[in-house]
């Protein structure tokens, strides 16, 4: 049930299309930045490779014009093979979701891999999404690490053409997703000084009308420009115009306490966004963040949009239930290389299943089995669930809040709640991965069989695979609660099936 959620941003493009341009590659697809812009160079005719960690049969189903290659930017050999015979490469990679203190050096060696093999393949362009921030001062972790990956494409053969925004504010994105659940689930908000800083947002729009445009103009080659929207405002501007444009009154007073690593674990709570990535966003927020040169808009003069205009998209966008990308497409690190249930060695340790006949259809069954998670609940125990991911989440792990990036379709790699979607069969199964903290491999799998005639089975499967004490000791421990959660949960699938 993948739907095409994507909707063109470069038709009032002033730039046109270069019709000699090669094959161009996109690495960093499948984030969310990425996500938006494959689509966009596809309608605009150009022949695009995507760089992916793993492969996917999801990828060809969103992109079949597009080629695909597996290559991870930190092994130098796969990097070679994925830009041979590349024209112009994006570079939308970072390695932020690893958490603070670990992130700098892997980005730093992606890019130099990246830099070192564009030579090599004689790449005529690369272009890099990275960071607003002052050189001259002392810059958060987050924001130096992009100003070294950028200093690393500056010293290479390859001109290379640098964007640096700020805050992006777009459906899905993190820093949309932490501003838009603060502003609905607090009514007092304690102002830090640090909430004065000024900041330049931009609409995820305008940063992909960017990106685009500076290819079409080989004169943007080699040089660094500043992106930003209409407006610059302070953080607490931010929440109080996203009061605004909810309708919802909030009482704003000073707070004595200013210390960022207590208000971004506040955050990682409130929101969807885990703390590995609201540490290292919020860590930026003691720095100005604003555009010091306006040259891109000289040469690319679309209409710039406002935070307003923005956050009134984003909630749009759900509000419609087709957001394209979602930040949780990347997170937790290293998902796309986790152990799929095909690939465990002998079967899993322990299984639990649970199933019943209906003369429900398949159609039906499978699509009550898809709106499972996120906003529309288990059907049954949703507070288990969420006491359990509440849990998750205080241990720093993913907890249930992620919920989903669709409310109605799901496409392979997305996430529900602490799973993620391993593998989906339209009308006959559907597989979950668990992501949250375990002490071994667990997978949830829903399954709808034809039994005979108008009857279908519909299942649920508990699969995991463990060793040791304490892994055993979890399987155990739960275990009384599987009859009472996973009994009632298919049986209220089959009752929501009309």
């Amino acid at each position: 049930m993948a739907g095409n959620t994507d909707e063109l941003l470069c038709e009032d493009l002033p730039t046109n299309p270069r019709a000699d341009m090669g094959t161009v590659l996109v690495a960093g697809a499948t984030g969310y930045i990425g996500g938006r812009l494959v689509p966009e160079l596809i309608a605009r005719g150009y022949k695009v490779r995507i760089m992916v960690r793993a492969e996917s049969p999801v990828h060809a189903e969103r992109w079949p014009e597009a080629e695909m290659v597996v290559a991870d930017a930190l092994v130098k050999d796969e990097v070679d093979t994925a830009l041979e015979g590349i024209d112009t490469a994006y570079y939308l990679i970072h390695s932020m979701l690893i958490g603070l203190h670990k992130f700098e050096d892997a980005d730093t060696l992606a890019a130099r891999n990246f830099r070192m093999a564009a030579e090599e393949c004689n790449v005529q362009r690369i272009i890099y999404l990275g960071g607003l921030g002052d050189a001259q001062t002392t810059l958060s972790t987050h924001l130096a690490s992009r100003a070294m990956v950028a200093e690393e494409f500056s010293q290479g053969t390859v001109p290379t053409t640098i964007l640096r925004a700020a805050i992006i504010i777009g459906s899905g994105s993190a820093s949309y997703e932490m501003i838009n659940h603060l502003v609905r689930r607090i009514p007092v908000f304690p102002v830090p000084s640090w909430a004065k800083t000024k900041c330049q947002p931009i609409g995820l729009r305008d940063v992909i009308k960017s990106l685009v445009g500076v290819m079409e103009l080989p004169e943007t080659a080699g040089r660094t420009f500043d992106i930003g929207g209409t407006d610059i405002l302070t953080y607490e501007d931010m929440l109080k115009l996203h009061s605004e444009v909810l309708g919802k009154k909030k009482i704003f007073m000073p707070s004595p306490v200013s210390s960022i690593s207590f208000y971004s674990y506040i955050t990682s709570l409130l929101t969807p966004v885990p703390a590995a990535i609201t540490w290292c966003l919020m860590e930026s927020v003691t720095h100005d963040v604003i555009c010091h040169e306006d040259d891109i808009i000289d040469l690319i003069p679309f209409r710039r949009i406002s935070c307003k205009e923005a956050l009134v998209l984003a909630l749009s966008r759900e509000d419609q239930d087709s957001v394209a990308t979602r930040w949780s497409d990347s997170y937790p690190p290293d998902y796309e290389l986790a152990i799929k249930l095909s690939e465990i060695e002998g079967p899993p340790t322990y299984t639990s299943s649970y199933s019943l006949i209906t003369d429900k259809t398949s159609e039906k069954l499978f699509k009550s089995i898809t709106h499972i998670g996120g906003r529309n609940g288990w059907f049954h125990s949703t507070f288990l669930w969420r006491i359990r991911g509440a849990i998750d989440r205080l241990l720093r792990g993913v907890g249930t809040t992620r919920g989903r990036r669709s409310a109605s379709r799901l496409r392979v790699n997305d996430v529900v709640d602490f799973w993620r979607v391993e593998e989906i069969r339209q009308n006959e199964q559907l597989l979950l991965r668990a992501e949250m903290k375990v002490p071994g491999y667990a997978w949830l799998e829903f399954r709808v069989d034809t039994v005979s005639g108008d009857k279908s089975r519909l299942s649920v499967n508990a699969y995991y695979k463990t060793k040791g004490f304490w892994g055993r000791t979890y399987w155990y421990i739960f275990l009384p609660f599987h009859h009472f959660i996973f009994d009632n949960l298919i049986k209220q699938i089959e009752r929501s099936s009309r």
